[in-house]
């Protein structure tokens, strides 16, 4: 679903001088939706060019990217693989995992202090060298976010899109949620390429900056890009990660409701909830971080992660906003509203 709408978003809290708009890329299709679909578009597509089988990949179980490359690789005819790395004790059935079993997918769990280079993709591997060796088929491998130099090319087309929207003339700062950091880099390097003056915000949900600037670093270096580092083009906007990856803290799950409640716009706790959160605390508290005060923030989906039940309890508290249900009587009047 190309070019997804941009819009006003006028949540509570938005200091005077500011004004923010919010391109609704959550709404790029149904079960698929998010910016994971552009560079999905682009990996699955070299599979099947090399002839694979079978995709394996890897992230956190409340990955938004395996759940959308599991999916797609069924709707294709390929066999998905995902390596998921415990951030609990329990995964069950919610979220994203829902999806994730709906697909059929081999799930594999791993310790929730696994690494990637050392623990993670040696294990892809060697799934990839037994399934060659049992059934005689090609794997494609794909790393956490689909975050590589083919997924990124799936990145810079959220780029394009803003282009041909004419964001580059309409706002001066655009900020996006950074896990693996592969959505952020498409767009800064894009940015970079196109010679535009907008400024790329990155508000870090996982990870740290080094790990960003590392990422944007080395696929600028791949595309022979020498004159220019992550430091240059790519702001970071750390310091809101709260307790951790995929971790809520109430204030967080607090803003949720806020938003949801006043302005109709779902934020998932994972991703873009704190992103959202740290672009407002920035307004706020830092408002020169910003280069002008005309504001995109880009919502890179992740709906699904509002049903992995931590919202559960909040939404049933007595006397909040969402726990306006009334038992109505068939012959009585209605209750008072």
């Amino acid at each position: 679903m190309e070019n997804t709408p941009i819009h006003e978003w006028n949540f509570p809290g938005i200091p005077d001088g500011f004004s923010l708009h919010i391109k609704r890329h959550d709404m790029t299709g149904s079960s698929l939706s998010g910016n994971k679909v552009g560079k999905i578009e682009f990996l699955l597509a070299d599979a099947i060019s090399k002839g694979c089988k079978h995709v394996i990949t890897c992230g956190g179980v409340p990955s938004n990217h395996c759940r959308a490359l599991a999916l797609a690789c069924r709707q294709v005819g390929l066999i998905p693989h995902l390596f998921l790395t415990m951030t609990s004790e329990e995964m069950g059935c919610r979220g994203n995992v829902l999806l994730d079993r709906l697909s059929g997918a081999d799930i594999y769990l791993m310790p929730p202090d696994s690494d990637d280079e050392r623990d993670v993709h040696p294990k892809m591997e060697s799934l990839a060298e037994r399934i060659m060796i049992e059934k005689g088929e090609k794997s494609c491998l794909v790393p956490k976010g689909g975050s590589n130099l083919i997924g990124f090319f799936g990145s810079m087309a959220i780029y394009d899109e803003l282009s041909k929207q004419g964001a580059l003339d309409r706002f001066d700062d655009v900020v996006v949620a950074s896990g693996s950091s592969g959505s952020a880099t498409g767009i800064c390097v894009a940015n970079y390429l196109a010679g535009s003056p907008l400024r790329v915000h990155g508000v870090l949900v996982r990870h740290d900056p080094e790990f960003a600037h590392h990422h944007v670093n080395s696929t600028l270096r791949q595309l022979g890009v020498e004159d220019v580092r992550s430091e240059d083009i790519f702001s970071i906007i750390d310091n809101y990660q709260g307790e951790g990856y995929s971790i809520s803290k109430q204030e967080e799950l607090d803003f949720i409701l806020e938003v949801s409640s006043t302005t109709g716009v779902l934020l998932d706790p994972t991703y873009t909830a704190k992103a959202a959160w740290g672009v407002l605390q920035e307004m706020k508290h830092n408002p020169g971080r910003f280069q002008g005060r005309r504001v995109l923030f880009i919502h890179t989906g992740g709906m699904f992660g509002l049903f992995d039940g931590r919202m559960d309890d909040m939404l049933v508290r007595h006397g909040e906003l969402t726990n306006k249900v009334r038992i109505c009587s068939k012959d009585e009047q209605l209750p008072n509203p």
